[in-house]
Protein backbone atom coordinates (compact mmCIF):
# COMPACT_ATOMS: atom_id res chain seq x y z
CA UNK A 1 0.00 0.00 0.00
CA UNK A 2 1.53 3.30 -1.02
CA UNK A 3 0.56 6.57 0.58
CA UNK A 4 0.74 9.25 -2.10
CA UNK A 5 0.35 12.69 -0.61
CA UNK A 6 -0.03 15.53 -3.09
CA UNK A 7 2.64 18.12 -2.29
CA UNK A 8 2.24 21.70 -3.52
CA UNK A 9 4.91 22.97 -5.88
CA UNK A 10 7.70 24.82 -4.11
CA UNK A 11 7.48 28.56 -4.83
CA UNK A 12 10.33 30.66 -6.17
CA UNK A 13 10.25 32.92 -3.08
CA UNK A 14 9.28 31.58 0.36
CA UNK A 15 9.45 32.92 3.92
CA UNK A 16 8.84 31.21 7.28
CA UNK A 17 7.41 34.42 8.79
CA UNK A 18 3.58 34.08 8.80
CA UNK A 19 3.18 37.87 8.39
CA UNK A 20 5.16 37.89 5.15
CA UNK A 21 3.32 37.97 1.80
CA UNK A 22 5.69 35.16 0.70
CA UNK A 23 4.51 32.73 3.40
CA UNK A 24 2.52 29.69 2.19
CA UNK A 25 1.19 27.54 5.04
CA UNK A 26 0.41 24.55 2.78
CA UNK A 27 4.09 24.18 1.89
CA UNK A 28 5.14 24.03 5.56
CA UNK A 29 2.96 20.96 6.20
CA UNK A 30 5.82 18.99 4.59
CA UNK A 31 9.52 18.85 5.43
CA UNK A 32 11.48 21.28 3.23
CA UNK A 33 15.22 21.39 2.61
CA UNK A 34 17.36 24.23 1.25
CA UNK A 35 20.67 23.61 -0.46
CA UNK A 36 22.85 26.73 -0.72
CA UNK A 37 26.06 26.50 -2.78
CA UNK A 38 25.79 22.68 -2.67
CA UNK A 39 25.55 22.55 1.16
CA UNK A 40 22.31 21.89 3.02
CA UNK A 41 21.35 24.73 5.38
CA UNK A 42 19.02 24.36 8.36
CA UNK A 43 18.86 28.04 9.42
CA UNK A 44 17.23 29.64 6.36
CA UNK A 45 14.44 32.13 7.18
CA UNK A 46 13.65 33.18 3.59
CA UNK A 47 14.87 32.29 0.10
CA UNK A 48 14.50 33.27 -3.55
CA UNK A 49 15.67 30.75 -6.16
CA UNK A 50 15.47 33.01 -9.23
CA UNK A 51 17.44 35.85 -7.61
CA UNK A 52 19.88 33.45 -5.90
CA UNK A 53 19.78 34.52 -2.23
CA UNK A 54 18.83 33.30 1.22
CA UNK A 55 18.30 35.18 4.49
CA UNK A 56 19.75 33.70 7.67
CA UNK A 57 20.00 34.97 11.27
CA UNK A 58 23.06 37.10 12.05
CA UNK A 59 24.23 35.30 15.18
CA UNK A 60 22.24 35.95 18.33
CA UNK A 61 21.44 39.60 17.59
CA UNK A 62 17.77 40.56 17.69
CA UNK A 63 15.81 43.68 16.81
CA UNK A 64 13.72 45.65 19.29
CA UNK A 65 10.78 43.31 18.77
CA UNK A 66 12.84 40.22 19.60
CA UNK A 67 13.11 38.89 16.05
CA UNK A 68 16.55 37.84 14.80
CA UNK A 69 18.42 40.22 12.51
CA UNK A 70 18.84 38.64 9.09
CA UNK A 71 21.65 38.83 6.59
CA UNK A 72 21.31 38.10 2.89
CA UNK A 73 23.73 35.62 1.32
CA UNK A 74 23.98 35.30 -2.45
CA UNK A 75 24.73 32.09 -4.29
CA UNK A 76 23.14 29.03 -5.87
CA UNK A 77 19.84 28.14 -4.12
CA UNK A 78 17.90 24.87 -4.44
CA UNK A 79 14.69 24.07 -2.55
CA UNK A 80 13.42 20.50 -2.22
CA UNK A 81 11.10 18.24 -0.24
CA UNK A 82 12.75 15.69 2.01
Amino acid sequence: MTNTIERPALPDHLSIDPRSPHHLAAVFEHDIGIRFNDKERMDVEEYCVSEGWIKVPAGKTVDRKGKPLLIKLKGKVEAFYR
